[in-house]
């Protein structure tokens, strides 16, 4: 290891500090949503039913421009380029491929119909129509939470690896590579695991559904960003765009937050109970899915800047595509489109909760700091 001008970062960083104001409050801007969804309904009933009902095969039009907008940034921001390098150090990526897509889909489904589909089915009474057909809201729920499962996260993951002190490079190219397998697993295996549970829903729908929302900006992003680093440079693209790019995000999830709650209103005011009863089996398909993989890491001998972000990235979930295609799927108004924004009110408290049981567990893993963008200062002693 060299010891010559080590650049380490000497101090500590408290997980979370170096999130957004958004995104460190992101619990608060939900609850905030669902104050606002809940007036805009009692208020004005007729708008969102109307936003509702401009749709193309089912396809929304103002909720997938929308929902477009709340896509690209994230896509936009990741370097598919990256993707090479998993050749070069395959272990992260096999397990973090492994993890994503062959055993959190089934765990997810696990969980869902044992506390959803079971356990609190005497809470979780009524049916709501979709597609034409009654279905349960336990039903309704239980499809919400697997187009959670099916979602690795892609965007967040980055600012978790950072603030574990974790491989950058590494965590980059296992979004990367996830990011284009969610491209052509999420349609078939979401399919097939709602109608394993008793949703049946058109090859068309789903498939529509995933190009729309994950290949449209995927498309969109890879090639402005090429465009951008061609003509006005990497540092004109950091400093310049995505200062102007992230509010875009941020108002577009916010705005479909205020829909979909709109709708849900109702619901929520009369049984907030559904709210905590869903993000039951979430919590612990979070913890239970970071758990198996963090010790598969730890068995696998892989350095702990390496078993953080695979982790991490298995734990978390891609929330904005689940919101997506649930609302493509059932509607704006479904029970499955309100279980993937339970997700959201979780996703950052749970992660951030993670990020901090990493660091203080990383000794259990052999170190390699010179790899993390953000380097451990217990480690400045190593430098020395």
């Amino acid at each position: 290891m060299s010891t010559k001008n080590p650049q380490v970062n000497r101090t500590a960083v408290k997980a979370g500090s170096n999130l957004s104001f958004f995104e460190k409050y992101l619990t608060v801007w939900v609850f905030l949503c669902i104050f606002a969804g809940i007036l805009l309904g009692r208020l004005f009933p007729g708008v969102a039913v109307a936003l509702d009902a401009m749709s193309i095969y089912q396809v929304s039009i103002p909720i997938a421009i929308c929902l477009f907008f709340m896509m690209y940034p994230i896509m936009v921001k990741i370097d598919f380029t990256q993707a090479k390098n998993a050749i070069r150090a395959p272990k992260p990526v096999i397990l973090t491929l492994v993890v994503n897509w062959l055993i959190k889909p089934f765990t997810m489904v696990a969980f869902a119909q044992f506390f959803l589909g079971w356990l609190f089915r005497n809470f979780l009474t009524g049916t709501e129509l979709i597609r034409g057909a009654e279905v349960s809201l336990a039903n309704s729920y239980i499809a919400g939470t697997i187009l959670l499962g099916i979602a690795p996260c892609t965007a967040m993951v980055l600012m978790w690896g950072y603030l574990s002190y974790s491989n950058q490079g590494h965590t980059l190219v296992m979004v990367a590579v996830n990011s284009l397998a969610m491209l052509f697993l999420y349609a078939p295996l979401g399919r097939w695991l709602l109608a394993a549970n008793d949703l049946t829903v058109p090859w068309q729908t789903i498939v529509l559904s995933v190009l729309i929302y994950v290949g449209l900006p995927l498309v969109a992003g890879m090639y402005s960003r090429h465009w951008i680093f061609k003509n006005k440079g990497r540092e004109w693209f950091e400093r310049k765009f995505l200062k102007y790019l992230n509010p875009v995000a941020i108002t577009a999830l916010l705005v479909t937050l205020v829909l979909l709650f709109s709708f849900k209103g109702d619901l929520i005011v009369n049984n907030p109970l559904h709210i905590l009863l869903i993000a039951v089996p979430l919590f612990i398909q979070t913890n239970f899915i970071f758990l198996i993989t963090y010790v598969a890491a730890l068995k696998m001998n892989l350095s702990y800047e390496d078993a953080a972000p695979a982790a991490l990235i298995g734990a978390s979930n891609h929330f904005e595509v689940a919101i997506a295609t649930a609302v493509t799927l059932f509607g704006l108004n479904s029970g499955a489109a309100l279980a993937t924004v339970v997700g959201v009110l979780i996703e950052v408290p749970v992660m951030l909760m993670l990020v901090e049981f990493c660091k203080r567990t990383a000794a259990w893993f052999p170190r390699e700091p010179e790899k993390a963008t953000l380097r451990d200062p217990r480690c400045v002693s190593a430098y020395k």
